[in-house]
């Protein structure tokens, strides 16, 4: 995203053109996550995440020699393939090498790298581009990918394949309702970030006077909040990880209720930024888990399926912030918006648990 004038520059196309370079690897996400988990549901674990990575790193190097906006385009798409699948099936292992108590910090250990990329890889990645060519960040991120492989290959325990896994019993877990409930809170719950987060830039700009200098270093702010959540996922999960979910959507709600009255603070407006940026990363690791625990024989699948989830929440909650500020209702409304979706995920959530209880009675 920080790059986006170069690389429209680069491919001869206009700046809300080269943004559909950005769409194309989050479709390339939502598309990618459910078909290659399930294709890989069969195959040995670290063999399948070594896979991915390599196409993931192979991808980016391959865009070092692309310089026409289709071509970009359609690499960006393959790029976003394994992505999903990727931390679906990594949160899988790192949850099966630790005592059940501790998946939820393992699993957010495995997302930390989401959190850190907001602190050091946007404002590196926008560095690199704007001194070395758009393509260089590209191809940055190909060596680490190769690097990542390399860790794999020497770290990572070998786990066996599946001797029962395979497509049908990879999409068994849609059959329960439970998924498709947790899938529900993270489309709708998590679009309450997103619809804040993809419009802080002008907020900030336009409510606390911030200039756009200041903007990197406030996205540093958010992304330091997110590895922070992130660290304390674990803990919060520890009373229960349904329970856990419910109590930071309404945590969330309340932090975008105070955003856009405090936007105007600067002191203020950088703690809700910490704030906002903290609490939606604790979420992402317990949706995690919950997805592991309900999908039983399917959980591939439904673990690659959040970050299928969290794409159609950036959709969702992108779009729903621009319509209100298409009517001219200005940017204290992107994030009350964000209070609805939230308050509606925390109904979803209400609606799983008394699902649950149900069947719990049910069987007894």
């Amino acid at each position: 995203m920080g790059l986006l004038p170069e690389i429209a520059d680069g491919v001869g196309v206009d700046i809300p053109t080269a943004g559909h370079i950005v769409s194309a690897y989050a479709l390339g996400v939502v598309v990618g996550a459910p078909t290659l988990a399930v294709l890989g549901a069969r195959l040995p674990r670290k063999g399948l995440l070594v896979a991915l990575m390599t196409l993931f790193a192979v991808a980016h190097v391959a865009l070092m020699f692309m310089h026409t906006y289709g071509g970009v385009m359609a690499l960006r798409f393959v790029c976003g393939l394994p992505h999903g699948a990727f931390f679906g099936i990594a949160s899988l292992v790192a949850a099966s090498l630790v005592a059940p108590q501790r998946r939820t910090q393992a699993v957010a250990n495995v997302l930390l790298g989401l959190t850190v990329s907001n602190i050091v890889g946007v404002p590196v990645a926008t560095m690199l581009g704007q001194r070395f060519g758009w393509q260089a960040a590209y191809v940055v991120t190909g060596v680490i990918g190769v690097l990542c492989v390399l860790a794999m290959l020497a770290w990572v325990p070998v786990q066996r394949a599946s001797t029962d896994g395979s497509v049908l019993r990879e999409f068994s877990a849609l059959r329960r309702p439970q998924v498709w409930l947790a899938l529900g809170i993270g489309t709708v719950g998590f679009g309450g970030m997103f619809s804040t987060y993809s419009y802080i830039s002008p907020t900030m700009q336009t409510l606390g006077g911030w200039s756009a200098a200041a903007i990197p270093f406030i996205l540093s702010l958010y992304g330091t909040g997110s590895t922070v959540g992130a660290l304390l996922a674990g803990r919060v999960a520890s009373r229960g990880v349904l329970r856990g979910i419910f109590v930071l959507l309404g945590a969330i709600a309340v932090a975008l209720a105070l955003f856009g009255p405090a936007a105007h603070s600067k002191p203020l407006g950088l703690v809700m930024t910490f704030v906002i940026g903290a609490l939606p990363s604790m979420l992402v690791p317990m949706l995690q888990t919950r997805l592991m625990d309900v999908a039983h024989e399917g959980q591939s699948l439904a673990a690659a399926l959040n970050h299928s989830t969290l794409n159609l929440a950036n959709a969702l909650g992108a779009w729903l912030g621009s319509l209100v500020l298409a009517a001219g209702l200005g940017y204290e409304w992107p994030s009350r918006i964000g209070v609805v979706l939230a308050l509606l995920g925390m109904g979803v959530a209400a609606w799983s648990a008394a699902l649950g209880r149900r069947q719990t009675a049910t069987a007894h």
